[in-house]
């Protein structure tokens, strides 16, 4: 099947997927929110708990953390689409293995090919690894840009890795201005 498609046909493969066995663990599918049209797309590892029970990725604690850091650095509801690299939860909250990242990357696809971002963020390092490059080592090339046709392609700490590591705040904060600096810069055709 084509990676071009709508997102109603989209998001009915998500919700009828059994390619790996997460689908047998999963509340819900976890597709993604915000704005369709979006010019950066925040990439996460998968769903936890609270996402799985309420269907929308990053709901919990790293939910809100990230909403606070981008409402601070100034970004604004339809500026960004957030996913994951796999739609159901880990069990236990675990990594998701590489099966089943391989089984969801296709759908990850779709969603970039739909929405067309300038911009992908990769929060933490299995996204990193996954979108950005499969040696990626999130403490040393975190906040370094990469450009694949076109689209800047960033990693950064997870949310939920500064809520455990508070010395990851700073950091973490200073990729928040750089990418809202780098998205100006692209809508300045600069």
């Amino acid at each position: 099947m084509s990676l071009e498609t709508n997102w109603e046909e989209f998001e009915s493969m998500c919700l009828s997927c059994r390619k790996c066995p997460l689908a047998e663990t999963r509340h819900n599918v976890v597709i993604g929110k915000g704005s369709k049209t979006a010019d950066i797309m925040f990439i996460g590892e998968g769903p936890g708990e609270q996402e799985d029970i309420q269907g929308i990725p990053f709901v919990g604690a790293a939910g809100q953390l990230l909403d606070k850091m981008l409402l601070a650095a100034g970004f604004d509801d339809t500026d960004y689409y957030v996913a994951n690299v796999v739609k159901c939860r880990p069990p236990k909250n675990r990594d998701p293995l590489e099966e089943e990242q391989n089984a969801c990357m296709n759908y990850l696809r779709r969603q970039f090919i739909l929405i067309r971002p300038k911009i992908i963020v990769c929060l933490g390092r299995i996204a990193a690894k996954a979108v950005i490059n499969p040696d990626f080592k999130i403490t040393r090339e975190r906040g370094i840009w990469t450009e694949r046709k076109g689209t800047y392609m960033i990693a950064t700490f997870h949310p939920s890795a500064v809520l455990r590591d508070m010395t990851k705040k700073k950091p973490a904060w200073e990729d928040m201005k750089e990418i809202r600096r780098k998205l100006l810069e692209i809508r300045e055709g600069k």
